[in-house]
């Protein structure tokens, strides 16, 4: 029987889907803005106001001044996300999330050195940018990540879920788990659950656990607003939060799988 507890890290962009993260049984949030974007840095008063409420759970903060999956980041961005580390942790972050690359698809070293250093001391993960990485260097870049101070790396396998990455991720984990976190993230679902614990050997594992990662999910029919407002597409998006329910049924499977 496995002496340790599957933790489930819940990525949200609002203070609704946090609560739903907590109520749900999650062990902690990724706070973001712009899920969508797959998650930009959260506003300061966003992790203000939730860290005055009754919330209870550790909240890492995003750590990413742009849309874009180069993950390459000027001067300019780095000063602008080392400014966000400054104003988020004033306002009770408990970790950060973040990841740069040079424009070999390197771990770009400096910067994230820079950023382990003004981290002062608090958790930081680094976040899918390694999935961009060459998998041919994975346990070497794990090493240097761990070298750098990075608590965990969130990961796919390489694939684009973690479904289709598993076999990389157990890789991983089986080499490096003694060291430093390997979280499975991206695409995971109430139906693929299992399987990817199983296959994985996990400990912790990362999902948005929104209204399409439950079973019986059918999308609504999006409805156009009846005005001529537009927010910069004709029709405006309808906002999908994390749903408790699915947390709940996450939860429920981890601590399944966590008692074999």
């Amino acid at each position: 029987m496995s002496s340790h507890e599957i933790k489930l890290e819940v990525c949200v962009d609002s203070i609704k889907s946090a609560f739903a993260a907590e109520e749900g049984g999650a062990s902690r949030i990724e706070l973001c803005s712009a899920l969508q974007e797959g998650g930009l840095t959260p506003t300061a008063g966003t992790l203000k106001i939730l860290k005055e409420l009754p919330f209870t759970l550790p909240v890492y903060c995003m750590l990413r001044p742009r849309r874009g999956t180069d993950f390459v980041y000027s001067e300019e961005e780095l000063q602008a996300t080392l400014t966000d580390m400054d104003l988020l942790r004033a306002h009770g972050a408990d970790g950060f999330v973040f990841g740069a690359l040079t424009t070999e698809r390197l771990i770009d070293v400096d910067k994230c050195r820079r950023v382990m250093e003004r981290s002062c001391g608090l958790p930081v993960t680094f976040h899918r940018a390694f999935d961009l990485t060459d998998p041919k260097s994975m346990h070497e870049n794990v090493e240097l990540l761990k070298e750098l101070g990075f608590k965990r790396v969130l990961s796919s396998g390489f694939r684009q879920s973690a479904a289709e990455g598993a076999e990389t991720l157990a890789q991983l984990i089986a080499k490096h788990h003694r060291d430093i976190i390997i979280m499975p993230g991206a695409g995971i679902k109430v139906s693929n659950l299992e399987e990817i614990l199983t296959n994985s050997r996990c400990l912790e594992f990362h999902a948005s656990a929104m209204d399409t990662a439950g079973e019986e999910y059918s999308a609504p029919t999006t409805q156009r607003m009846e005005c001529d407002v537009t927010m910069g597409k004709q029709d405006i998006d309808p906002y999908y939060g994390t749903n408790v329910n699915v947390v709940r049924k996450m939860v429920t499977i981890a601590n399944a799988m966590s008692c074999r």
